[in-house]
């Protein structure tokens, strides 16, 4: 594969990639497909949801952050649990990331298939995946570079397009003479919360799945100029960014067209997750070319969050090999300074999406999704454990931090309260408790795998030592 055996990746890119690429992680799928089964849930209530859910993410990024700072790596808080927690934390992190992350490029490409289908209905979903997973993995073959500028203009497209979305709803709702397009519609279709409580905190794990992601912008940190100035202010930002993109745009969608209407639009074809609510809202205005415009856009939007998680996936499997955890074939780069096998073998995986929405389309993205979050919650667990032990031996050796996580423990506490609740509501919704359930599985399963692979490791130690003493 062209490989070499220095395995080293190249500084290359800057912060104006960094930080869109923290934004192509944070609006995707989650929020352009995503939001249709919150709004079903907790109807405009689900502004709330990503207040909250947004705070927590912000939380477990300091966590992350302020580990990144000090110690960029490539394997992110693979390394960090490893280096912190033990060895099997780190083999368990990065391996439940490499199938989350998988398991995200086959919903990514599934929703570009499903968005192309309002221009070409007969299009099949599984030949636009075909498609798109040769031409984004394709990039990636070039160069960090290539991918930071790449992934630079995906992300641009879509905070020029959410944010021109965002003022054309203004516009429509300042100039409108139609009753049902208000901004009171966020309290009078049945209130804020139509469900009450109960409805928001059974979204609660869709909430968060809208933000599954974010936490890829630490894989970036090991191919930074300046990690120390790039990562706070790209954490930082976390907020601004679900304000604007999370809760503006759903203001505006949910001002336009009454909540309930919008669901009954959405399950016309087939589900709630049939198509793009924003697209759906704005052809339904007859705005035919805003709907157009923006479902190019949300296709942009889906293919950088892919190309964030090809890029990802390569980086953690790179850092894991150098850690012990992955084959050492896959710590070796190009001259280019490309991680090939690294972006080769999880790309055999993602494939199976091609298969998948050829033999049975229907049910895809729901399945994907329940899988993503249990994933997600692995993750985003081992980050705040992580944290609370770098804390403790940081402190005991007296080191100076530069980001240090806010208030913590005990927003360190409150997270993983926040996990527990995602937890519940997945184990009280029928569509995806067996994904709650094959939690504590898939970890027993990881875990043995890791005490066979360690039993090889040492009787191969013990033959050779047996060798060298004859």
């Amino acid at each position: 594969m062209g490989t070499t055996t220095t395995g080293q990746l190249e500084r290359k890119l800057k912060n104006r990639h960094v930080q869109l690429i923290a934004l192509g992680g944070t609006v995707g799928t989650g929020l352009f497909l995503g939001a249709a089964g919150i709004i079903e849930l907790a109807g405009p209530g689900i502004l709330l949801g990503y207040m909250i859910g947004g705070l927590i993410i912000f939380c477990i990024m300091r966590c992350l952050g302020e580990m990144l700072v000090e110690e960029p790596n490539a394997g992110s808080f693979s390394f960090f649990a490893n280096r912190y927690v033990s060895r099997f934390t780190g083999f368990l992190s990065g391996w439940n990331c490499i199938a989350l992350y998988v398991l995200v490029g086959m919903l990514e490409l599934t929703a570009v298939g499903k968005f192309m289908q309002f221009w070409w209905p007969d299009l099949p979903v599984w030949v636009t995946v075909a498609v798109c997973f040769i031409l984004i993995n394709s990039v990636n073959f070039i160069n960090v570079k290539a991918f930071g500028e790449f992934e630079f203009w995906f992300a641009l497209i879509k905070i020029v397009a959410v944010v021109a979305m965002i003022m054309t709803g203004v516009y429509l709702l300042a100039t409108t003479t139609d009753p049902t397009q208000t901004v009171s519609n966020l309290w009078t279709q049945g209130g804020f919360l139509p469900n009450g409580a109960t409805g928001l905190f059974m979204a609660f794990a869709f909430v968060m799945f809208a933000f599954g992601g974010v936490e890829m912008l630490g894989f970036a940190a090991a191919e930074t100029e300046q990690p120390a100035k790039v990562i706070p202010k790209a954490i930082n930002q976390i907020i601004v960014r679900v304000l604007l993109f999370y809760v503006g745009s759903i203001a505006i969608l949910l001002s336009l067209t009454p909540w309930q209407d919008l669901v009954m639009q959405l399950q016309a074809g087939g589900s709630t997750y049939s198509s793009s609510p924003f697209v759906l809202v704005f052809s339904g205005l007859g705005e035919h070319t805003a709907a157009h415009l923006l479902n190019f856009v949300i296709i942009t939007a889906t293919l950088s969050v892919y190309n964030s998680m090809v890029y990802s996936t390569s980086r953690l499997l790179y850092g894991m090999a150098q850690e012990g955890n992955a084959p050492q074939s896959l710590a070796k780069v190009n001259q280019r300074g490309v991680p090939v096998r690294a972006i080769v073998y999880p790309g055999l995986f993602t494939a199976l999406a091609i298969v998948l929405n050829y033999v049975a389309p229907a049910g895809v993205i729901e399945m994907l999704i329940s899988l993503i979050v249990a994933a997600l919650v692995i993750t985003w667990v081992i980050i705040i454990l992580t944290h609370l032990r770098y804390r403790k031996i940081a402190n005991a050796e007296g080191r100076t931090r530069r980001f240090m996580a806010p208030f913590a423990p005990w927003t360190n506490y409150m997270c993983l309260i926040a996990m527990a609740a995602v937890v519940v509501v997945m184990l009280l919704t029928p569509s995806v408790r067996a994904s709650a359930i094959a939690i504590p599985i898939w970890i027993a399963v990881l875990y043995g795998v890791y005490q066979w692979l360690s039993w090889r490791k040492n009787k191969a130690e013990l033959l050779t030592a047996s060798v060298e003493i004859k």
